[in-house]
């Protein structure tokens, strides 16, 4: 089980280039990935994708992705205009004529001049050479973003199965006292007809006819197996290796379904406020939920 937030980061060096690249995710309901990457190679946006879908399969992860030469190799960042250096050089040549003084550029005023002087990366980099070294450094920092994720996945399963037991014991609250009601509800029905002065027989077919009614209206058999099925399905979700978060999260609306269907049911305020305590852990439950892959 995995968490949709993370962060990681990976590193490689080869011929003559280094790549670092840093990944981090955070909460969606699809994948969507965004890559961040130096213009000179933009075109390998293509590839980092399908290179990143396979460790992912819900959140939003945003790669960012940087090349540059290694240390050996700073003079090829550095790229000068020879052309552009001479006439802005005769430009004060030419000026210092006009004024009738001699004007002479410093280094300062070279370096000020746009496109006489440029550090940077190369303005052309070879895709496949740019992939080689970014490749493994993708790897890594994905692999790292996945380890962090899963750790804390663990912690969320930690928390699930205690919320799920609670819900567990919620449910058996409920079906150890449902089996009652019938008998209170025929006990509160003899009350009511003793005190209008109305004498029945507890075998009256009256009687025993509304008691049936009502134990069919307020019978909750049918919820209480369906919340163990779920429950059963929920421990299954949460220890399989695969993607769990939308599985999980179907199978809390259908059991708040069912909770909610006892609440309506069970005519009984024990049911009632139980079934409120389950719905509030469930919908916690379901907050958590949203953070799982």
């Amino acid at each position: 089980m995995q968490s949709m937030t993370g962060f990681g980061r990976g590193t490689h060096n080869t011929g003559g280039w280094t790549a670092s690249v840093e990944a981090a995710s955070v909460n969606r309901k699809q994948v969507e990935i965004v890559a961040n990457l130096p213009r000179q190679i933009q075109g390998l946006e293509g590839r980092v994708r399908q290179a990143t879908l396979p460790h992912i399969s819900r959140g939003r992860v945003q790669l960012s992705i940087k090349l540059e030469r290694l240390e050996g190799d700073i003079s090829d960042q550095i790229r000068i205009n020879p052309a552009l250096a001479r006439s802005f050089e005769s430009a004060f040549s030419d000026l210092s004529m006009i004024i009738g003084r001699q004007l002479l550029p410093t280094p300062a005023d070279f370096l000020r001049q746009p496109g006489v002087m440029e550090i940077g990366e190369a303005e052309s980099v070879d895709p496949d050479e740019a992939w080689e070294v970014i490749s493994p450094a993708l790897e890594q920092a994905l692999a790292n973003l996945n380890a962090m994720r899963s750790a804390e996945g663990g912690h969320l399963k930690e928390d699930f199965l205690a919320r799920l037991g609670q819900l567990m014991a919620f449910t058996q609250i409920i079906a150890d006292h449902a089996p009652s009601r019938p008998a209170k509800q025929r006990e509160l029905l003899m009350k009511r007809l003793s005190d209008l002065g109305i004498p029945l027989e507890l075998d009256d077919e009256r009687l025993v006819r509304e008691i049936a009614l009502f134990a069919d209206r307020c019978d909750i058999s049918e919820e209480i197996t369906r919340l163990h099925s779920h429950f059963a399905k929920f421990h299954g979700y949460i220890d399989a290796p695969e993607a769990a978060g939308r599985s999980l999260d179907f199978l809390c609306q259908e059991l708040f379904r069912e909770f909610n269907t006892i609440g309506s049911k069970a005519n009984d305020a024990l049911v009632a406020q139980t079934v409120v305590e389950a719905k509030t852990e469930l919908e916690k439950l379901r907050e958590q939920i949203q953070n799982i892959e």
